[in-house]
């Protein structure tokens, strides 16, 4: 069965090449996919719904960003202006989740070609993400009755602040981190488990560490999804991390994630998460190694 995508070509919002968010590796990510012959079931998501968002965020902060009308100090917070493009791209690339999420549902597995917005908190966006996808995936199909007992494991380099503030009360989603600690952001709000990295860590480390806390995880719940933010700001060559894994230690990284819940029969929706290499292509394909891995689970 091919692996199920949830892409739409807006996820791209055009920013110069220059820019500290690479916005090109979206566009890159699904040439690459395609060289892969990984697109056949690739499904476009339209706009998120309004109701979908506020279940994350504030009222006022979601209609700020719908009506392009952020105030510059959070614009600043975010990282660049919230125009058109980039209120559009952020309602897509929530839409995306929850439709990944939805398929994951029905087939097992899927993922978002976009996503991973950790960042973003109830109140306001934050750190290059405006909305926060996977918060508002979770409490969509928590709302609708699709889900009751969701697992976000999150393995970006930065500790997902804004997950742990938007879900914190939730108690039918239980949020991991496991993060460089030294890293973004400086003040971080607690997920329901949380493991700093020190600066440097290299893959057979990184896998042990990583293989330990899913066991545990497993052992707390019958979980009935699992969100996985494969960030490859992990990767050694990455200018915003701090670790210093292979892409060789990111795709074990990733199968291990996968053969994990997929074995115990768990759906799973995995989203791309961060990355900065300023190699735009390499960093596109390091990404695809989630994809990859993904369709060997299917």
């Amino acid at each position: 069965m091919p692996l199920q995508i949830a892409h739409h070509p807006d996820y791209d919002a055009g920013f110069a090449v220059n820019h500290r968010f690479p916005m090109s590796k979206y566009p890159l990510l699904m040439q690459a996919l395609v060289k892969r012959g990984l697109t056949a079931a690739s499904h476009q998501p339209e706009p998120a719904a309004p109701q979908w968002l506020k279940l994350a965020h504030d009222t006022a902060y979601v209609d700020q960003v719908i009506d392009c009308a952020v105030p510059a100090r959070i614009e600043r917070e975010i990282g660049f202006p919230v125009g058109p493009r980039v209120s559009l791209r952020a309602q897509l690339a929530a839409a995306g989740t929850v439709l990944a999420a939805r398929l994951a549902l029905e087939h097992g597995i899927a993922c978002n070609a976009a996503g991973g917005s950790h960042h973003a908190r109830r109140v306001q966006g934050a750190g290059f993400c405006t909305f926060n996808d996977v918060a508002v995936a979770a409490l969509t199909l928590i709302e609708e009755g699709l889900a009751g007992d969701v697992l976000v494991v999150d393995l970006d380099v930065h500790q997902g602040d804004g997950t742990a503030d938007i879900l914190r009360d939730e108690e039918r989603v239980f949020t991991f981190s496991m993060h460089g600690e030294r890293n973004y952001p400086v003040r971080k709000i607690a997920s329901d488990l949380d493991i700093g990295l020190p600066d440097g860590m290299e893959d057979e480390a990184y896998l042990e560490r990583l293989a330990d806390v899913l066991s545990r995880l497993c052992s707390l719940r019958r979980w009935d999804l699992v969100f996985y933010n494969a960030g490859v700001d992990v990767h050694a060559e990455d200018r915003l991390g701090r670790l210093s894994l292979s892409d060789a230690g990111i795709r074990a990284r990733d199968r291990l994630v996968i053969e994990t819940f997929r074995s115990r029969g768990t759906p799973l929706c995995g989203v791309i998460g961060g990355g900065y290499s300023t190699d735009v292509p390499t960093l596109a394909a390091r990404h695809a190694i989630l994809f990859e891995e993904a369709a060997a689970g299917a």
